[in-house]
């Protein structure tokens, strides 16, 4: 045996869900080491800074024990994983859109560094639907967040949309 296996959970955590906390409680079973890679994505437009987000994964994550790291990064998922010395990418999947989506990046990884296995996990059932994106847009409404994240991280969550100004006024019985 060459050392301990580490493993990479990459994601921009905006912020943090319980689904995101189930494939690190799944992911973390597998590899004896899970570094949670914090990123930013230009993709994306975040709701906090990435500051914000990592004392929120570190604090989310701290009674899982010392064999989760949580660490920025702003490179290549494939450089951030050697760096850290992993042989796997965790990557957690909820519908068959992010299948596809991952599978491609799965794809283009492993042409970038074959060294590094790439391990999907479905999230649990009952936290499939939770997304980062959806659980700003609800709160932004007004909706309630509370299935979908931490008491902690909702209370963030409801203080910056506070701070930034609800949309719209929150009528009928939908979300």
């Amino acid at each position: 045996m060459s050392g301990p296996r580490i493993g990479v959970y990459p994601g921009t955590f905006d912020p943090i869900t319980l689904g995101h906390m189930d494939i690190i409680r799944r992911g973390a079973k597998l590899v004896d080491r899970l570094i949670i890679g914090v990123t930013t994505n230009p993709s994306k437009s975040p709701m906090f800074s990435l500051e914000e987000r990592l004392a929120s994964v570190r604090r989310e994550c701290e009674d899982l024990g010392d064999a989760i790291g949580v660490v920025a990064f702003d490179s290549l998922l494939m450089d951030f994983a050697a760096a850290q010395g992993a042989s796997v990418i965790v990557r957690g999947l909820r519908a068959v859109a992010d299948f596809e989506y991952e599978y491609q990046m799965a794809g283009m990884n492993q042409q970038i560094n074959d060294k590094v296995e790439t391990v999907f996990l479905m999230a649990d059932v009952s936290l499939q639907p939770i997304a980062s994106r959806l659980v700003k847009e609800i709160a932004l409404y007004g909706g309630p967040i509370h299935r979908f994240v931490s008491p902690r991280v909702r209370e963030e969550v409801e203080h910056r949309v506070n701070s930034i100004g609800r949309k719209g006024t929150r009528t009928g019985t939908g979300a």
